[in-house]
């Protein structure tokens, strides 16, 4: 039987060539290309709809991939895990499938593409392949226990029935944003059949402040600029938000990943810009201005009127020695942020951490301990960056374990 199913109780054994278990990108890339090849897939979601975190993905546009996917644009305890699938489907293989199916969609920055209508374009793409591949999927069938057959393979216990398969991919996703069906039933399927489960934390997520750090912030809530973030060694340039629990934006959202309580986090409030140099242009053209006047001509002026109440002693410019500026391009160069946490899991557009790659076979995503048992996508411990990478992720994982499955 295939096709559509949602919420239909069925109380009957079906055997399949292949289980998926979650119906987000990785679950859907897998059955649709296992399907393709001749394997009878089911796939089950318990959620009442399938590609949640698509159709919210990109304001609702989703960033369905990005053409400069490089294996540095992961985090990783094995950076070198994600080569292979990246490697054998590439961003021009989603992007053959999507302009078959005559969706249209543009690059808004740095290769991120997206679809010029509705993220339920990609959704419904993706369906439509499954829908020729012969693919069931089962909405709102919630999984109840996993089990190993008597004869190997698995035995599910569904509230729609009890199915069996040789072989079943974990595609369950992270913790990442709970309000929409995530949960940890990935990772302890996981531990259950041996695998090590390294520690999660929330991704790709605003931080907060606290005490005398939010105080002088909060009022400015709204206030986007461009900067450079840095942290542990990375560093992002895009733009920030002030919000009134702390700061978000692209190029907060991305460091985040790299930071943690306790790490020292710099901001380049003048990216792309010699401070130092543009501090003497001022002085030498307009020595009678004040630094609050200058700098609210290139920052937004409520945040330069802050910094300079609480940071940078605001005067005539010509009122400065060279010291003195130097010591005000360091503040503007490396800003010292002190954030106190993250949002975390509620706002998080990924989860840090996951399923052990050590135990997992970077080719075809197989357990090393248990053969059959596959994971694809978040669940593993395999975390892209903000821009579509983490969509590509799914894709070429869920690619490369159906191969395996069909081989």
């Amino acid at each position: 039987m295939t096709g559509f199913l949602q919420g239909r109780r069925v109380v009957m054994s079906g055997h399949y060539d292949v289980v998926v278990i979650g119906a987000g990108a990785a679950g859907l890339m897998c059955a649709l290309t296992a399907g393709r090849r001749g394997l009878r897939v089911l796939v089950v979601e318990h959620a009442n709809k399938v590609g949640k975190k698509i159709l919210m993905s990109g304001g609702g546009r989703c960033n369905f991939t990005n053409t400069g996917t490089t294996p540095a644009n992961y985090l990783s305890a094995n950076p070198h895990f994600c080569k292979s699938a990246l490697a054998r489907y590439t961003p021009w293989h989603f992007i053959e499938m999507v302009e078959r199916h005559g969706i249209a969609y543009h690059e808004k920055e740095l290769g991120q593409l997206f679809c010029d209508g509705s993220s339920k374009q990609i959704v419904r793409m993706l369906l439509d392949e499954c829908e020729a591949a012969g693919v069931e999927i089962r909405t709102l069938c919630s999984t109840e226990r996993v089990a190993a057959g008597d004869d190997g393979g698995f035995r599910l216990h569904t509230s729609q029935g009890r199915f069996a398969a040789p072989a079943l991919v974990v595609a369950s996703g992270g913790l990442s944003i709970p309000s929409m069906g995530a949960s940890g039933f990935g990772y302890e399927l996981a531990r259950q059949f041996g695998h090590e489960v390294l520690p999660t934390r929330a991704g790709l997520v605003p931080l907060t402040l606290s005490g005398k750090h939010q105080e002088r912030f909060a009022d400015l809530s709204g206030v986007s600029l461009p900067v450079t973030a840095s942290c542990n060694g990375q560093s992002f340039s895009n733009s920030m938000l002030v919000t009134h629990r702390g700061i978000s934006g692209p190029a907060i959202l991305q460091v985040s990943s790299y930071w943690q309580p306790g790490d020292d986090l710099r901001l380049d409030l003048l990216p792309g810009t010699d401070a130092f140099e543009q501090l003497r242009q001022w002085q030498a053209e307009r020595p009678a201005a004040e630094l609050k006047t200058v700098l609210g001509e290139v920052l937004p002026k409520r945040f330069a009127q802050r910094l300079c109440e609480v940071w940078l002693p605001s005067r005539p410019m010509r009122q400065y020695n060279t010291p003195q500026l130097r010591e005000l391009a360091s503040v503007l160069e490396g800003f010292a942020l002190v954030a106190s946490g993250t949002e975390g899991y509620r706002t998080a557009e990924v989860t840090l951490g996951g399923v052990d790659t050590d135990g997992v076979s970077s080719s075809t995503m197989q357990s090393r301990h248990v053969p059959g048992l596959y994971f694809v996508g978040e669940v593993l411990d395999v975390t892209g960056w903000l821009g579509g990478y983490n969509f590509q992720w799914a894709w070429a994982s869920g690619h490369a374990a159906a191969q395996a499955l069909a081989s």
